[in-house]
Formats: C-alpha cells, structure tokens, sequence
C-alpha cells in the first residue's frame, strides 16, 4: 500500500481471509500467482482447513476472556447472484472451513445489493465501518462478493490515569511539530531497543494479546520503514524484556480505506484481475474475474484500552 503522507491502518488477517475464500475457487496460473503474491505456502486441501483452525484458536482466546474487557469477533459471508450454478465443493468449503454460507442476492439492482453488504459489515463491526463497498462498486454483471470483518474491543491491563494526559508536542515526518493528547504512565513493561529503534509490548487484560509499538529515531522513519521485515520484527520481540518504563502514547483515533487492486496486482497477482483468469473452482467455467478487492479499517487508542475494526470485501463478476 503506497504511502499518501496520512494515517494508514489496516488488518493484514482480514485481507488474507478474504482472498482466501477467493483462491479456494482459483484454479492454474491464477491460483499459483494468488498464492504467490498473498504466501499461501500449503496446498489447496490444507490451507482452508488451517485458516479454519485459526480463527477457532482466535476466538477461543475471545469467549475465555471477561467479556466486560476483550471482545474478538471475527465473521465471514458470501453472497452470489440469485439462481447462479455454483459448484457444490465451492459452497461446501466455504460452510466448512469459513463458516460462510452462501446468502442470494439479485446483483441486477446492485444499488440494493450494496446496501444489503454493507449493512451486514456494519453490524459485525458495531457501526465502525459503515460503507465498505463505495457506490459503482458492483453492477448487473457482478456475480459473488465475498467478505470478512473482524471486531476487536480490549482494556488495557493497566490503563492510563487520565488526569496524566496532556497536550504536548508530537514530531510529525515533514519535521514540523503537532500538539497531541500524550497519555503518560510508569510502568513494569516489556521493552528493547535495537539499531536505533525503540519496542514496548502494551498487554491487553488477560495478558494474551499486546499491542507493540515501534519508535524509530528522529529523522529514521523512511529508512526504517523501507528495511523493516520479519527477521528485524522477530529481533525486536525476542529481546523484549521487562523493565519500568516512562511511557508517553498519543491518545489517537483515524480510519483507513484502500482498493487493493493495485496493490495485488504489483505483487504479482495480475490474472485474477483480468480476462485470462480462471476461477473455474467456482463455478465450472472461465467467465469469472476479480473487479475489485475493498478494505477498510478503523482503530480509536485511548486511556481504557483499543477498540479497533476492519472490513475486506472481493467482487467476482462475469467477463461478459
């Protein structure tokens, strides 16, 4: 996702989540460069059943929470056009593996249609994201849209005393400065600092999940983003280690939305977007390509904790 100088926040799960509901129907080089691009590295008939195990593990971790205090909602749907042959192994490991079965729709008033998709993401996000499909995202040809949205609601372990919130000054990447609500406590937290860059693990109550956050030195934030990976991830988390801590975090709260076709396509995704895909899984023919892949997600950080929430939506319609 190409930075545009604003706020991005985005669910990598929900993405992956979506598109995999996708692949399941991909078929040759269209599957092959899916999976290349999104690192699907187990074959076909084990990776729904591990997405699967996934989220069973995720929401276990939710229902054996204070439910005053965690909350974790992870949802998928499928809607296809009224009356279209779907193949019956497709719908099957959609139930299955997604728990999404398939919910008619007649695209041909995709204005209706929208509406009906959207108001569903809405209520599994609790109003936090209210339009994920934008208007002309679907019409007469569109045939099935997949989607995921995941909730998400936590205290924080130890939360901030509100009167300790102050407005103070924040450095912004142009250099300029901003006056931002800093929130303030000292605590035993998880901490290390490797090659210039500093990481915290803030526990969330129950002590399962934790927020991490990284802070690059002044003036390092571009060069750190462009040599962040996995391996620097892992040195970071691996070396966190309890200590006290004075700890300043901006109360802040913003939504991101983004079209991913771009994104995917330069990943090398490039057949399911056109008319050499081969989404013949679903339906037994060729005449189904991706018109576009939606997200959005929104996250508000404050004294309390982090309430946070993210949408993904694929639109498969006819190539003619």
């Amino acid at each position: 996702i190409q930075s545009t100088g604003e706020n991005v926040f985005f669910s990598p799960y929900s993405i992956s989540l979506a598109l995999a509901m996708t692949y399941l129907g991909a078929r040759d080089q269209t599957a092959e460069q899916m999976a290349q691009a999104l690192h699907y590295t187990l074959p076909q008939a084990e990776l729904h059943a591990a997405f699967n195990a996934l989220d069973q593990a995720l929401l276990s971790k939710a229902s054996a929470e204070d439910a005053e205090n965690f909350r974790l909602f992870i949802a998928n749907a499928t809607w296809g056009q009224q009356g279209y042959p779907w193949l019956a192994a497709f719908l099957d490991s959609l139930a299955e593996n997604y728990g999404a079965g398939m919910r008619q729709l007649d695209f041909r008033q995709p204005e209706a249609a929208r509406e009906a998709i959207n108001q569903w993401v809405s209520d599994q996000t609790e109003g936090k994201i209210e339009e994920l499909l934008p208007e002309n995202s679907l019409d007469p040809l569109t045939r099935l849209v997949l989607t995921n949205a995941i909730y998400f609601n936590a205290a924080w372990l130890h939360t901030f005393n509100e009167v300790g919130t102050q407005d103070s000054p924040f450095h912004l990447l142009d250099g300029s400065q901003a006056q931002v609500p800093l929130m303030y406590r000292i605590a035993d937290l998880r901490y290390a600092e490797l090659d210039g860059v500093q990481a915290v693990e803030l526990p969330y109550a129950g002590g399962d999940m934790s927020m991490v956050v990284l802070l690059p030195e002044l003036e390092q934030f571009e060069s750190f983003v462009a040599s962040l990976d996995s391996a620097q991830v892992d040195a970071l988390l691996s070396g966190l280690q309890e200590q006290s801590v004075a700890l300043y975090l901006p109360r802040f709260a913003f939504n991101s939305s983004v079209e991913l076709q771009g994104p995917l396509s330069k990943l090398g995704m490039v057949d399911a977007f056109s008319m050499s895909a081969d989404f013949s899984g679903m339906d037994g023919s060729k005449e189904l390509y991706v018109t576009g892949v939606y997200h959005q997600a929104a996250i508000a950080v404050d004294e309390e904790g982090t309430e946070a929430a993210a949408a993904t939506a694929v639109v498969v319609g006819l190539k003619s």
